[in-house]
């Protein structure tokens, strides 16, 4: 396996990751990247099988799990209910019972609120050049994410405050001033949910964390301390792909001269895949080694490591043609931004349904939008996504 160095907060790494992931996939099936000392992928193949492969997955094997570190304690308890970090039998009821809440329907159902919400935050966008970030692609997907909770979205600050700070711990170069964050954060937002879900168990209402209490299977409901992690995990995962999905795909629009004619009914669908495809806000997912296992040719240890490189995988030429080159009238195919197999991320039908509605609309009502400076992506890999986007009209 070849070894390739990149520092993951290098500057020129931030802005433009693609070359190494170039790097990588030319390596093999899989590359050392020594900087995370982790055995990693870039080709489509290799990683939409991995992320299938039942012989790998989220959750440590015993015995394997790294020590807990006590002043991490309160982040660990949510993790260790969120199912995005369980495998087996416990993640399938737990996905189970929110998919019974998190429901199609319930999801098309935001489509008239994620309209309006659009109109009114373009209609408090101001004259003056302006960063599309902070008045726009923030507070839409966590206003519609607290609504769809049934928490009151005047607490959208803070929510967005304590997702920012936990996600912080998923970050390189994290600081022990970003796990004290992370940690604060997690106690307050704990906090704040245990007492919606005891409002909402005394008092039901038509909303999610209401139909997370009523959900059940064979018996079995979630535990309050799941229902918690669930809600914070809709929150931040969901949160935080579209916010950085809406920044990308804006500035790659504008920097490539596309407007609303490529977001037209007809058209849009094949755009927002597009967008997903070739700058997703997520770059690197790891799974563990369950049992001694070929793949593609390398071996790997039960115990081992590895690492998916989502948006190098989504730029593979054996599967894209010009992969490196943005083009709306793409043909759509399946793309692994949201992952594949039993993780697949449930709250993808919700990103793509506020892409879809979102982007027509701001290109319709401000045809002029251009930019006002050169964008810069944020040290905070293995996200990607911009610091800010100024924009004029």
């Amino acid at each position: 396996m070849q070894r390739l160095s990149q520092s993951p907060t290098a500057p020129s790494f931030v802005q433009d990751p693609y070359p190494f992931y170039d790097r990588v996939r030319a390596a093999g099936a899989f590359a050392d990247w020594v900087d995370y000392a982790l055995p990693v992928s870039a080709r489509a193949t290799v990683v939409g099988a991995a992320l299938r492969d039942r012989r790998l997955g989220r959750e440590a094997p015993p015995g394997y799990a790294p020590p807990m570190a006590a002043h991490l304690a309160p982040f660990l308890a949510v993790e260790a209910n969120s199912m995005l970090e369980l495998e087996g039998p416990r993640h399938a009821r737990l996905r189970g019972l929110v998919l019974r809440a998190f429901t199609s329907r319930r999801i098309r159902a935001l489509a008239p609120e994620i309209e309006a919400l659009t109109h009114r935050l373009i209609d408090t966008l101001p004259a003056a050049p302006f960063d599309l970030l902070a008045h726009f692609a923030r507070p839409l997907p966590v206003i519609i994410i607290a609504r769809l909770l049934g928490v009151p979205e005047t607490r959208a600050d803070d929510l967005l405050a304590w997702s920012n700070a936990m996600v912080g711990m998923y970050q390189a170069g994290r600081t022990p001033g970003m796990e004290a964050r992370a940690v604060a954060a997690t106690e307050a937002f704990v906090a704040f949910l245990r007492g919606y879900v005891a409002q909402k168990r005394r008092q039901p209402g038509d909303d999610l964390i209401t139909h997370l209490i009523a959900a059940e299977t064979d018996g079995e409901r979630l535990s309050t301390d799941e229902l918690i992690a669930t809600c914070i995990l809709l929150l931040n995962a969901g949160h935080e792909a579209t916010v950085h999905t809406l920044g990308n795909g804006v500035k790659t629009l504008l920097e490539q001269g596309f407007g609303a004619e490529v977001l037209a009914p007809g058209r849009v669908e094949s755009t927002v895949e597009e967008i997903l495809r070739f700058d997703p806000a997520l770059h690197l997912f790891t799974r563990w080694v369950y049992e001694d296992v070929e793949i593609s040719g390398q071996g790997f240890r039960r115990g081992d490591k590895i690492g998916l490189l989502l948006a190098g995988a989504n730029r593979d030429p054996d599967l894209w043609s010009e992969p490196a080159r943005f083009d709306p009238m793409r043909a759509v195919q399946t793309n692994l931004t949201f992952g594949a197999g039993a993780h697949f991320c449930i709250g993808a039908p919700l990103a793509r349904l506020e892409l879809q509605i979102a982007l027509p609309i701001l290109f319709q009502r401000v045809p002029g939008l251009r930019l006002q400076a050169q964008p810069r992506y944020g040290d905070v890999y293995h996200f990607h996504g911009l610091d800010a986007l100024m924009l004029a009209r």
